[in-house]
This record gives C-alpha cells, sequence and structure tokens, in this order.
C-alpha cells in the first residue's frame, strides 16, 4: 500500500494583513478542487500550528475544519517549528497507511509579523530560544550568519557564491505566480542590499510572509477510483539528532562535549535527516531530479546541497557556479524560487515544498518545468532536533 498526492493548492505568499485561516481555508479548496473532491469527501484533517496567531492557531486543525464547516472529519493539529508541515504529512500519511481513512487534507498557513522573527512573549529563562535572543543577541540572521562565516572558513565560500545562489532561485521565482518577490535580480544588486548580519546583505536572507499551502493525500486505491494527480508521497522523514551532535544547532548554546566521547562515527544531523528519508524510500541522491531545500540564507542552500548528498562537503559552490542547480541544470535545486523568492510562512513551508514537488513530477510546473523529473527530495528542518524531508516520486 502506498500514500499518494491527489491534490495540491496554495495561497500565494506575500504580507497580505488578513487572517491566518484565509489563506488556509484558500489553499484548501484548491487542493480538494484539484484532487476532484469535496470538503465532505474528507475523513482526516492535520493542521500544521502557527504559534504566534493565538488560541486558533494552537489547534489549527479544528480552526480549519470549522472553517471549512464541521464535517465531522477526524482531526489534529501539530507544531515542530519549521518542521511542522513535514509532521503533519506525516500524521496523514502513517493514518492512511493504517488503513485508519482513505483520504486526509493536510493545511498550513500563517500571518507573521514585520521584520525578522523574535521570541514568543514573555520571560522564559528555561527556554532554550529565549535565551539564545536575550542572552546570546542570537537573532534569526545573526544565526544565519555565523553558518555563513563557517562555510567561508571551512569551504572558501565567498559573497559572491552567496549572491550567485541569490540570482538563481530570483529567476526560478520570477516564473512561480506563488512566490512574494517576482522581480530578477542581478549579483551587483545583492552584493549592494544593506548588510545585516556579516557576511550576509539583505537580499541573502529569506524574509518573513503571510500565506497557505495544502495537499490531499489518498491510498493508491483510493485515488485510482476518483483519479488526481498520481505522485506517490515516498517517504518522510522526522528523525533527531544523534548523540554526540557536535555541529552547533541553536537554539542551543554548544555542542555535545568532546572531551568525554570520541567524535562521533554518525552522520551529522542535517545529513542524517535526508538520508533517513532515502533509506525508506529505497533511493540515494543519484535518483533525484530536483531538490527543494531550506535556504533561510543563501549560504544556507549551499550547505544542504552538501548535508542531502548532492554533492561531497565543500563542492557546492561549484556545482552552483557550473550552473548545474539551476533551471536547466543537471539537477535543479529551489525551483519554485526557494524561501528566496517566498519568505518564511513557517506551517507551511515543507507542505509547499510538497506542492512544487507534485508539480514537477506531474508535469505541471510550466516554465519551471525540470526536464523529466521522476524523483524529487524536499529539506527543511525545525529547530530543537526537528527533522524534516520529504521524498516524492512519479
Amino acid at each position: 500500500m502506498s500514500v499518494v498526492v491527489m491534490g495540491t493548492g496554495m495561497h500565494p505568499w506575500g504580507k497580505w494583513g488578513r487572517p491566518f485561516l484565509d489563506y488556509g481555508v484558500a489553499a484548501a479548496r484548491e487542493a480538494l478542487k484539484d484532487a476532484g473532491l469535496a470538503w465532505t469527501d474528507v475523513q482526516f484533517v492535520v493542521g500544521a500550528d502557527t504559534i504566534r496567531n493565538g488560541y486558533p492557531g494552537f489547534v489549527s486543525g479544528a480552526s480549519y475544519a470549522k472553517a471549512l464547516g464541521w464535517s465531522g472529519a477526524r482531526v489534529a493539529s501539530c507544531y515542530a517549528a519549521c518542521a511542522s508541515g513535514a509532521q503533519a504529512l506525516d500524521i496523514a500519511r502513517t493514518r492512511i497507511l493504517a488503513g485508519l481513512c482513505d483520504v486526509a487534507l493536510v493545511i498550513g498557513a500563517d500571518a507573521t509579523p514585520k521584520g525578522f522573527f523574535k521570541p514568543v512573549g514573555g520571560d522564559r529563562p528555561d527556554d532554550p530560544d529565549w535565551l539564545r535572543f536575550r542572552l546570546l543577541g542570537a537573532t534569526n540572521p545573526a544565526y544565519f550568519a555565523l553558518y555563513a562565516r563557517r562555510r567561508m572558513a571551512v569551504h572558501g565560500s565567498t559573497p559572491e557564491d552567496f549572491a550567485a545562489v541569490k540570482v538563481k532561485n530570483a529567476l526560478a521565482g520570477s516564473l512561480n505566480p506563488m512566490a512574494r518577490y517576482r522581480e530578477r535580480v542581478t549579483a551587483e544588486q545583492v552584493l549592494a542590499s544593506p548588510m545585516v548580519a556579516d557576511p550576509l546583505h539583505l537580499m541573502d536572507i529569506c524574509a518573513t510572509s503571510d500565506g497557505g499551502a495544502a495537499v490531499v493525500l489518498a491510498s493508491e486505491g483510493y485515488a485510482r477510483r476518483h483519479g488526481g494527480t498520481r505522485v506517490r508521497l515516498a517517504a518522510v522523514s522526522t528523525v533527531t539528532p544523534t548523540f554526540p551532535n557536535t555541529v552547533l544547532e541553536l537554539p542551543d548554546f554548544a555542542t555535545d562535549s568532546r572531551a568525554t566521547e570520541p567524535p562521533p562515527g554518525h552522520r551529522p544531523f542535517r545529513a542524517a535527516i535526508a538520508h533517513a528519508a532515502y533509506e525508506e524510500a529505497g533511493l540515494g541522491p543519484q535518483d533525484v531530479s530536483l531538490a527543494e531545500v531550506y535556504d533561510l540564507s543563501t549560504a544556507l542552500e549551499l550547505d544542504w546541497m552538501e548535508d542531502v548528498g548532492l554533492c561531497p562537503p565543500g563542492e557546492a559552490d561549484k556545482l552552483l557556479r557550473d550552473g548545474q542547480t539551476a533551471l536547466g541544470g543537471r539537477i535543479p535545486v529551489n525551483p519554485s524560487g526557494g524561501l528566496a523568492s517566498f519568505g518564511e510562512a513557517i506551517p507551511a513551508q515543507a507542505i509547499a515544498q510538497l506542492c512544487e514537488l507534485t508539480a514537477q513530477l506531474s508535469g505541471r510546473a510550466g516554465p519551471r518545468q525540470v526536464d523529466d523529473a521522476r524523483v524529487g527530495l524536499a529539506a527543511n528542518q525545525g529547530l530543537f532536533g526537528h527533522g524534516s524531508a520529504i521524498i516524492a516520486t512519479r
């Protein structure tokens, strides 16, 4: 038995100033229309939570079900930071695989504050995320910049390499009607934009956005009887780190000590996220036709390319410079335009990535279409050890 994606839907990313439910309901209705189903056909609803939008955001599954019209469908809600969407997908997929339902609707949407994210309100000295802002001063841009500096020191990457990532993703985003930023940019424009956290300029860092995404998942038998997209959800990875985890992962301030433990013989956390998905799907990096990765910053896209196995450590820059990761290249990375073109709408991100994989694998991506796309990978990590990777196949 397998789970297939019958339909996908999105609300365009932007700053719209409306409740998050508006974006989620719009995306859900588009997904149902794409699947050729009615809301009353849905047996199970999973909402990826948003913690900035009051109590309805914490119980998003029920909030969406109420907004769509109480139908008696079973419901679940989940929060896992940026991995929320992937965990919501996994909950729905698991219920279908268990034979407890045939068709499920997964929804994520967010309405974000102006500017970069800050801690949730209140004084919480036992909260690592609160502490990293208040004690370390590590805002998200500073966190991204630390990774960029590490990459420059370890692999010799340059600000020009980072700018080239933005240029590539902006070109892809200009072709995506759901993207917030749809203007092409030059490397000179990126490097001339204001410095936010050295070495990252404003155009190197993703914005915070309003937006929504939804997918209809179904058992293969149900999809066969009702028609719809024939894209298979082959794997969802939600692994946690393995001790010792010696690469810093904020909001933690320090890594596990090597003073009493030998260097780890296992893969680092981010690499383990994707490789667990490969193992589940029975595939490897060599099988991937395209990848959607977590480009919170331009530098992080290069790290993720290596983490998901598209190239050995230190070689992502060369793939980028050779045009291999651009549209028309050997292995397009972020053909949707990535977070560079969308910005963060946290509960919707992993679901939106699956929407892009589905469009590509079903040949419906229009001018962004990757030739002969057969296997798509998405990676979208959440803080606090939440792994998030998805593999979809044609």
